[in-house]
C-alpha cells in the first residue's frame, strides 16, 4: 500500500528581513496524526517558519502544499480556515475576558446572523474542555484568574474550536510542572489518535524523544535535517546538527574543593507559612548551591524571600554577617544580593529599553551627577559588563527585546555584576534558552563562582542542578528532605526524594 501523502509540505521557503536572511530554502513535511518536532537554537529560524505557516509572515519564495493543494496563506485567518492553529509560547489570551469568550474570540457562535453569547458559548467551551480532560475549568472564569497550565488548556480549546487539522505548539511545557507536562502529552496523544498533526517545538530534548515521531532541525535559517526518527536518533547527533559541534548539556568542571571561608549568605530558621518550613542554609564564596524539587515545593518562594520580595514568617538572612531587613528588596540589594527571576521578561527586563538601560538600572547613582545622567559613562559601563559575559550582539544600544533568551539572561547577570553583587540568586536560569546557549550560561555561572561569587540556584531540570551545583538541597512540600554534595547524587535518587522523601 502506498504511503499517505503528507498533510503539509513546505518546500524551499525563504524569508528575509532588513539585513537578515531568516529562512534560506527551508523544507518541512508533516503527516496527519504525527508529532513532528522542530528543533534549532534561538535564531535558527523556527519562529519565522511557524509564522509563515500561520499566515503572519509572507514568504519571499518557496511553495506550501496543504492536503495536496498548493496554497497561499495570506493571513492568520486564512491559515485557521485551512485548519492550521498555532499556540505561541507567549499565549495570546485576553486576561480580562472569560474562558468562553477567549475560546470563541474572532469566531463567536451565531444564530440567524446574530452573535450568541452566554449559555451557547459556555456549552461549546465546556465540551471542548472536557475533550481535553479539563472539564473542571469553568467557562465563565476570567482567564487572568487561571494558572499558566490552565491558560494553556484554554489556548488548546480555542484551537480545537475551529476544524483544526494541524496544531503548532511552541515551547508548550516551558511553564508546566511534571504532572502538567504528563497531561499535555496525554492530550497530544489523543489529538494525534484522532488524525490531528502536531508540530512540537521545545528546547528540552528529553521531551522530543518521549513524544516525537520525527524531527526536523534548523540551523542558521536552513533545514540541516528533515524527518529524522525522533526516538532512534542519538541526542549527540541532534545537538551536533543544531550547534555545528558536539555539545550536549556540557557542564564546566567543578572545583575538587573550596578554600575554607566564612559563608557569604547565611539563612537561619527562615519560613513562610503555607509555602516552606523553617530552613537553614549557607553559601560560601565560590560555591554553587542548588535547590531541587517539584513546582510547588517552595524553591522559588525561598529565593524570593531571601531576596526580600516576600516577607518571612520567621527567620533571618545575613550577608557577610549583616542581617537584612525582612521583606526589603532594597536592603538585600544594598547588601549585595542579586536575583535573576524565572520570568525574566515580566520581572527582570525592561523589554522596550536598550541593553544599556537594563544593565545600568540597578546602578543609576553611579552615572548621575547633580541630577544629570552621564549617558556616555552609563553606556561604557554597560558595554564592559556585557563584553565580560560575551553578550551578542556586542551593541548595548539595541533593545533588549531583540536578544535571544540566552543573551537576555546574560543582560540580567550583567546588571548584577555592574552592581557589585556578592550573592547571585538564579531561578530557572536556562528556561527558554537553547542548547548551545545553555552551555555558555553554565560556563559563565561557573566562572563567576570561581571568581568568588556565591550562587544559589533553582532549576526544574535535575541534570542541570546536579551538573552545575557543588552542593544540593532537595525539597519536598516545603521541607528539605536531603542535603549532600551534588556528585554523590543521581537523577533517579533525586526524583525518588522529591516524590517520596522524608525530611532530613
Amino acid at each position: 500500500m502506498a504511503p499517505e501523502p503528507p498533510l503539509l509540505t513546505m518546500s524551499g521557503i525563504t524569508k528575509s528581513f532588513p539585513g537578515v536572511r531568516a529562512l534560506d530554502g527551508v523544507d518541512l513535511e508533516v503527516q496527519a496524526g504525527e508529532v513532528h518536532c522542530l528543533l534549532g537554537q534561538n535564531g535558527a529560524g523556527k519562529s519565522t517558519l511557524i509564522k509563515v505557516l500561520a499566515g503572519a509572515h509572507q514568504p519571499d519564495g518557496g511553495v506550501i502544499t496543504w492536503a495536496g493543494e498548493t496554497v497561499t496563506l495570506r493571513s492568520p485567518i486564512a491559515a485557521m480556515r485551512r485548519g492550521i492553529a498555532t499556540i505561541y509560547q507567549e499565549l495570546d489570551l485576553v486576561e480580562g475576558l472569560s474562558v468562553a469568550e477567549n475560546v470563541h474570540l474572532g469566531h463567536e457562535p451565531t444564530t440567524a446572523g446574530f452573535v450568541v453569547r452566554g449559555r451557547d458559548a459556555k456549552s461549546t467551551t465546556s465540551a471542548l474542555l472536557k475533550r481535553l480532560g479539563h472539564g473542571e475549568i469553568d467557562p465563565g472564569t476570567l482567564v487572568g484568574d487561571l494558572s499558566a497550565a490552565h491558560q494553556q488548556i484554554v489556548s488548546m480549546a480555542r484551537a480545537l474550536s475551529h476544524d483544526v487539522r494541524l496544531i503548532v505548539m511552541d515551547e508548550p511545557s516551558a511553564a508546566l510542572d511534571p504532572d502538567e507536562t504528563d497531561n499535555l502529552f496525554r492530550i497530544v496523544g489523543d489529538l494525534t489518535a484522532d488524525g490531528v498533526a502536531v508540530i512540537y517545538i521545545s528546547h528540552r530534548l528529553e521531551e522530543i524523544r518521549r513524544i516525537g515521531d520525527r524531527v526536523t532541525v534548523l540551523k542558521d535559517g536552513r533545514a540541516v535535517a528533515v524527518g529524522l526518527p525522533a526516538k532512534d536518533t542519538p541526542t549527540r547527533d541532534v545537538v551536533a546538527l543544531m550547534t555545528g559541534r558536539n555539545v550536549e548539556y556540557v557542564f564546566p568542571e567543578r572545583p575538587t574543593e573550596h578554600p575554607a571561608a566564612e559563608p557569604v549568605l547565611t539563612v537561619r530558621d527562615l519560613s513562610r507559612t503555607g509555602e516552606f518550613a523553617p530552613l537553614d542554609l549557607e553559601v560560601r564564596p565560590g560555591e554553587i548551591v542548588g535547590l531541587a524539587g517539584l513546582v510547588g515545593s517552595g524553591r522559588s518562594e525561598i529565593l524570593e524571600t531571601i531576596y526580600g520580595a516576600r516577607r518571612p514568617t520567621s527567620g533571618t538572612v545575613t550577608v557577610n554577617g549583616t542581617a537584612l531587613r525582612p521583606g526589603s528588596v532594597r536592603s538585600a540589594v544594598r547588601a549585595g544580593l542579586g536575583l535573576a527571576p524565572e520570568e525574566r521578561k515580566a520581572q527582570a527586563l525592561l523589554m522596550l529599553e536598550s541593553v544599556t538601560r537594563n544593565v545600568s538600572v540597578s546602578s543609576m547613582s553611579r552615572f548621575s551627577y547633580g541630577g544629570w545622567l552621564n549617558r556616555a559613562a552609563e553606556h561604557d559601563a554597560a558595554r564592559r559588563a556585557t563584553q565580560d559575559l560575551s553578550l551578542r550582539p556586542d551593541n548595548p544600544s539595541v533593545p533588549v527585546r531583540t536578544l535571544s533568551g540566552g543573551n537576555q539572561q546574560k543582560a540580567v547577570l550583567a546588571r548584577w555584576l555592574l552592581r557589585g553583587c556578592k550573592v547571585l540568586l538564579l531561578d530557572e536560569p536556562t528556561r527558554g534558552v537553547d542548547v548551545g546557549a545553555r552551555a555558555e550560561l553554565y560556563a559563565v555561572i561557573r566562572r563567576l563562582a570561581d571568581e568568588g561569587l556565591a550562587v544559589l540556584l533553582v532549576s526544574s531540570e535535575v541534570p542541570e542542578v546536579l551538573g552545575l551545583a557543588d552542593r544540593v538541597l532537595v525539597l519536598r512540600e516545603g521541607q528539605v528532605v536531603h542535603e549532600s554534595p551534588a556528585q554523590t547524587l543521581t537523577e533517579h535518587e533525586v526524583l525518588d526524594l522529591v516524590m517520596e522523601g522524608t525530611p532530613a
